[in-house]
C-alpha cells in the first residue's frame, strides 16, 4: 500500500499493520507516515486551494457524482475491504458503500447551489444608493481526521462537502481502518479530482495530528472522534475554524403508552449495530415502573436472537470489536457494573475481540456503563420514578447527541422534543439513526457545529461581504 500526497503515491520505509479484528491475521502493511510528509502534503494542498476555487461549481459537482458511480462500480470489494479490516458484518458494509455513494451525490447536488445573499444597505441611514451583497468562498485546506467506526461513509461526509465547496483536503483515517480511506482518494483522482486537491496520510494520530492541527495554512478541520481527542484539537488548532463531532451515550425512554412491539425491537438494531461501536448506540434504556420488567424480559430476547461470528459469514449480525483491547474494556466495565449490584441478563463475555450482545438491568447513573461512552455492545436499563425523573436521566450526562423516546401521546413527544438536551431526539425509534443529508452533530460535550453536506459545506466556506458604492 501506499499513501497519496504532493501529486504522487509514496511508500515509506517504516509501516504499521492492518488486521482483521475476526481473526488478527495481517491484511494490509501500510506507510507510517511522518512531520514531513504532513509539511509536504500541506504544501502542495495549497496549490491545490487555488486549482479548486477556480474549478467551476459544475466541474466539481461532474467530479463528485463521478465518484458516486465508480463507488458503486467496485461496491463488492469496497464492502468485502471495509468488512475485514472494520469487522462489521458484510451486510452493514454493502448498506456503508451505498451509503457513502449517495453522500457523495448529494454533495454534487449542493455543488451547484451555493451562493450569497443581497443585503438592504438601504435599511440603515447612509446605506442609500449602495449595493450589498455577500458571495461564500472555499476556506482553503480542509483537514479531515476521521474515526475507525465508518471508514469510508464519514470520510465522504468530510470530503464530499469540501470538495464541493471548492476546497482541497486532506485525508488522516484512523490507523486501524486506513484502506477505505486510500480507496477513497483513488477513486476520486479518478474521477477526475485535480491531483493537487487531495492528499490522504496514514500513521500516528497523535503525531500526525499534532501537525495538522498546528499548521497555520489548514484554515478549517473537521474531527470525528472522542471528546478528550476534541479537546486536545481544539487547544492545538488555534485560529480554525472546527466541526467536533465528538461521543455519546445516547438514551432511549419507553414510556408505558409506547407501541411496545416496536420500541422493544429497535432496541437490538439501536444497541448492537456494527457492535455497538457508533456514535449514537444506543447505550441507556430507561423505563417505568409499570412496564420496567415487560421490556427487559422482551429485549433480552430479542438480544439472544442476534447471531455473533465471522463478519463476511451469512447470516451474521454481529462482528468483533476493532480491537482486542476495547472488547477487554467493555469486559471490564460490565464486570465492575456486576460487581456494584447490576444484573447481567444476557451476554456479559468475551472471546478474543468478540464481546457478546449483553443487557444490564438495575444499571445506575454511577457505573461507567451509563456514565462514559461505553462505545461497545451492552446497554444498560435504568428504571425511573416518573416522566420528570426519566427526562432528568436522560440529561444527566456530559454527552448530547441522540435520544430516542417512545409515546403515543403527542403532548409527552413535543415534552420530550423540547426538554431533552440532544442535537438529535427521535420520536418513536431509538438514537441510532441518521439520513445523510440531515443535519447532524451534538449538544454539551458531544461537539461543535454540523455534519451533513448542506451544513458542511455551510462550514467549510466563508462568507465575504461586497458593497458597490
Amino acid at each position: 500500500m501506499k499513501i497519496f500526497f504532493d501529486r504522487c503515491w509514496h511508500s515509506s520505509a517504516e509501516t504499521f499493520d492492518v488486521t482483521n479484528p475476526f481473526d488478527q491475521q495481517v491484511i494490509a502493511a501500510v506507510p507510517s507516515g511522518t512531520v514531513g510528509d504532513i509539511d509536504r502534503a500541506i504544501t502542495g494542498l495549497t496549490g491545490g486551494a487555488k486549482t479548486m476555487r477556480s474549478t467551476p461549481a459544475w466541474r466539481r459537482a461532474e467530479i463528485l457524482d463521478q465518484a458516486a458511480i465508480l463507488l458503486k462500480k467496485n461496491r463488492d470489494r469496497l464492502a468485502e475491504q471495509l468488512s475485514r479490516e472494520e469487522g462489521k458484518p458484510l451486510r452493514e458494509s454493502l448498506a456503508e458503500v451505498d451509503r457513502s455513494a449517495a453522500t457523495l451525490q448529494l454533495s454534487a447536488d449542493l455543488a451547484k447551489q451555493i451562493h450569497g445573499e443581497v443585503i438592504p444597505l438601504d435599511a440603515t441611514r447612509g446605506g442609500e444608493h449602495k449595493l450589498g451583497f455577500t458571495i461564500r468562498i472555499p476556506c482553503g485546506v480542509v483537514a479531515a481526521i476521521t474515526p475507525f467506526n465508518f471508514p469510508l461513509n464519514l470520510v465522504c461526509h468530510k470530503v464530499g462537502p469540501a470538495i464541493a465547496a471548492g476546497n482541497a483536503v486532506l485525508i488522516k483515517p484512523a490507523s486501524e481502518t486506513p484502506l477505505s480511506a486510500l480507496s477513497l482518494t483513488e477513486i476520486l483522482l479518478e474521477a477526475g479530482l485535480p491531483e493537487d486537491s487531495i492528499a490522504c496520510v496514514t500513521g500516528s494520530g497523535s503525531k500526525l495530528g499534532e501537525a495538522i492541527c498546528r499548521d497555520p495554512r489548514i484554515r478549517k478541520i473537521s474531527f470525528t472522534g472522542s471528546p478528550e481527542v476534541g479537546k486536545k484539537i481544539c487547544a492545538s488548532a488555534g485560529l480554525k475554524r472546527i466541526t467536533m463531532e465528538l461521543g455519546s451515550n445516547s438514551p432511549i425512554i419507553i414510556l408505558p403508552d409506547a407501541d411496545m412491539t416496536k420500541a422493544v425491537n429497535s432496541v437490538a438494531t439501536n444497541g448492537f449495530a456494527n457492535a455497538g461501536q457508533v456514535c449514537i448506540s444506543a447505550q441507556r434504556l430507561i423505563t417505568l415502573p409499570e412496564t420496567h420488567e415487560e421490556i427487559v424480559f422482551r429485549v433480552a430476547e430479542d438480544i439472544k436472537k442476534i447471531t455473533v461470528g465471522d463478519p463476511l459469514a451469512k447470516g451474521i449480525r454481529m462482528g468483533p470489536m476493532v480491537r482486542i483491547e476495547d472488547a477487554k474494556r467493555v469486559e471490564q466495565w460490565v464486570g465492575e457494573a456486576k460487581s456494584a449490584g447490576a444484573k447481567i441478563v444476557c451476554g456479559g463475555e468475551r472471546d478474543s475481540a468478540i464481546h457478546t450482545p449483553t443487557l444490564i438491568d438495575h444499571a445506575t447513573a454511577e457505573m461507567k456503563v451509563v456514565r462514559e461512552e461505553l462505545f461497545g455492545p451492552a446497554v444498560s436499563v435504568i428504571e425511573a420514578a416518573d416522566i420528570d425523573d426519566a427526562i432528568r436521566m436522560a440529561n444527566d450526562s456530559r454527552f448530547g447527541l441522540s435520544a430516542g423516546v417512545f409515546t403515543e401521546n403527542i403532548n409527552l413527544a413535543m415534552r420530550f422534543a423540547n426538554e431533552i438536551e440532544s442535537g438529535n431526539v427521535h420520536i418513536n425509534w431509538g438514537s441510532q439513526w441518521r439520513a445523510d443529508g440531515m443535519p447532524y452533530g451534538g449538544l454539551k460535550e458531544s461537539g461543535l457545529g454540523k455534519e451533513g453536506p448542506r451544513y458542511a459545506i455551510e462550514e467549510m466556506t466563508e462568507s465575504k461581504m461586497i458593497v458597490i458604492h
